[in-house]
């Protein structure tokens, strides 16, 4: 069984792709998967995360 979470992430305007890295880096230490990035006018919406339920 899987579960997911679902984040909206605020990177703001200084080093955006540095904070993005460290959010994905942060999830990925805790077993999540990126499943899913929505843009929106040239910013992120959301992330949608995925990882085993029973791990």
């Amino acid at each position: 069984m899987k579960e997911y979470k679902v984040i909206k992430p605020k990177l703001g305007w200084r080093n955006p792709t540095e904070k993005l890295e460290e959010i994905l880096n942060k999830y990925a230490k805790e077993g999540w998967r990126v499943t899913t990035i929505t843009p929106n006018q040239h910013i992120i919406s959301f992330i949608v995360f995925e990882r085993d339920k029973n791990r």
